[in-house]
């Protein structure tokens, strides 16, 4: 055989190993532990994942917000103790009353025991008979604070917002999901170009070590054996730029990828799956079934329900401040023992009304002005929210189908360089092309490989996208 047939030769088995690492039909990469799947990081992140748990940790802190709101409403203790050291007057009196606010129309009852002793005034309310007096009451506002008033809106307020926690966490849920599934495939897809640049240079490589052999023999020029150095340092550089790509992807997967212990765990080369999963074309049929799905379960429309809600509850506490105060009240007092006093029956009861009114009630009048705007706006805000949910399904719907479709033609892309690639190669054995005609099909074929993974990661970022916006299971 002569040096140059020697040199096609050695030119044809290269390009040949470079046809057996791309032609498997899908990306492939060689691993020595258990593959890496899209269900074990959904597993991390759902259990382990710190701003997850911190979100988490919200509904401990609105459930303490609503038990301090309901504390207005504990059952209260009153006791006190008077009493006259100087003066004309010098009698003593204690009572020890128990209040407990009631749930509605703003009602109080009361109930406890009053003693006193000594000479007090006629006019006060603190002398007893001799044995004391148990008292009982109620008191109800029938206009202002009647059917709300600030302590119940308050405990209203804190019950809606622990309600909102649910679908806070549940949107922070999906977007961390969504992150996570991205970041997953952006590993694998750096991880299998890694791969891919790794066998390109071992072909350039294993090329140089025949050329050198030729070129000591005198059977090709020396430039021929600079112009492959050349190729093998272009593509060390390109190696160099993947493996950092690759530890990039890694460290960020880190962050969603964690032990039992809570530590980031930076997945190598040997977790890396065998080949990306298989794909479903999309269904258009299925977007207006998606869209109704989508305003059902997505989480931020019942987050504004819910602020809509604490909206009505300011409006109807401003609604009750316009209105006057009328509250009633009836106590009963009931002496247990045979000591009297002459002007003090052993049982009496006694009958309150109070009215009061704000003249201008100006305050009130603005708070309602204010809320109402406040409503009209989160209003508007609700209904931009349901045209931006259907856009964003429809649009992430799109970019899937785009997605789908690109694959298609990033595999023919490959499927027609390859051919190229063939004919290159059988024209080399022929004679009728060079080495360097081959090493441009080569690359080509090479680049369409790249395209292909760079599509491959497309298709699932959209995936992913399409996925968190119909609250689907990110799981793949």
């Amino acid at each position: 055989m002569l040096p140059w047939q020697r040199l096609r030769a050695v030119g044809a088995a290269a390009a040949a190993l470079t046809w057996l690492v791309f032609t498997a039909g899908t990306v492939r990469a060689q691993q020595t532990a258990t593959p890496l799947l899209p269900a074990e990081v959904i597993a991390s992140v759902s259990e382990r994942y710190p701003p997850l748990l911190a979100a988490l940790i919200e509904q401990d802190i609105a459930s303490g917000r609503l038990r301090q709101a309901e504390g207005a409403f504990d059952l209260t203790l009153n006791a006190n103790l008077s009493s006259f050291p100087l003066g004309f007057y010098d009698g003593r009196a204690g009572s020890v009353i128990f209040e407990q606010p009631l749930q509605n129309w703003g009602a109080k009852v009361y109930g406890g025991y009053r003693l006193s002793s000594g000479f007090l005034p006629n006019y006060t309310t603190q002398r007893t008979p001799g044995d004391g007096q148990f008292t009982a009451g109620v008191r109800l506002s029938l206009l202002r604070d009647g059917r709300i008033d600030k302590e119940r809106a308050t405990r209203a307020q804190a019950r809606l917002a622990e309600a909102a926690v649910d679908p806070a966490v549940a949107r922070a849920r999906l977007d961390f999901l969504r992150a996570a599934t991205v970041a997953y495939y952006q590993w694998v897809a750096s991880g299998f170009r890694l791969g891919a640049v790794e066998s390109l240079l071992r072909v350039a490589n294993e090329r140089d070590t025949a050329i050198r052999e030729q070129v000591r023999r005198g059977a090709l020029a020396p430039i021929v054996q600079t112009d492959n150095e050349r190729l093998v340092i272009s593509r060390r550089l390109a190696l160099t730029q993947a493996q950092r790509r690759f530890e990039a992807h890694a460290i960020e997967l880190s962050l969603f990828l964690r032990d039992r212990e809570d530590r980031p765990i930076v997945a190598g080369r040997e977790r890396l799956p065998p080949e990306f999963p298989g794909l479903a074309r999309p269904e258009s049929v299925k977007v207006d079934r998606d869209v109704e799905e989508a305003l059902r379960k997505r989480p931020e429309l019942r987050s504004l329900a819910l602020s809509l809600e604490r909206l009505e509850v300011d409006r109807q506490l401003a609604r009750s401040d316009l209105l006057p105060s009328l509250d009633v009240g009836v106590e009963a007092r009931q002496s247990p023992g045979s000591k009297r006093l002459g002007d003090v029956e052993a049982t009496e009861t006694r009958l309150g009304v109070e009215f009061s009114v704000p003249l201008q009630r100006r305050e009130a009048t603005g708070r309602l002005r204010t809320v109402e705007a406040q409503l009209r706006q989160m209003q508007t805000q609700e209904r931009f929210a349901r045209d931006r949910i259907t856009a964003e399904v429809r649009d992430t719907h799109s970019a899937l189908v785009a997605a789908a479709t690109q694959l298609e033609q990033a595999a023919r892309n490959v499927s027609l360089a390859t051919t190229l690639e063939d004919a290159e190669r059988l024209r080399f054995r022929q004679g009728a092309a060079d080495l360097f005609a081959l090493q441009i099909r080569e690359q080509a074929t090479f680049d369409a490989r790249l395209a292909e993974l760079d599509t491959f990661l497309e298709y699932f970022r959209a995936l992913a996208n399409y996925r968190a916006a119909v609250v689907a299971d990110p799981a793949i």
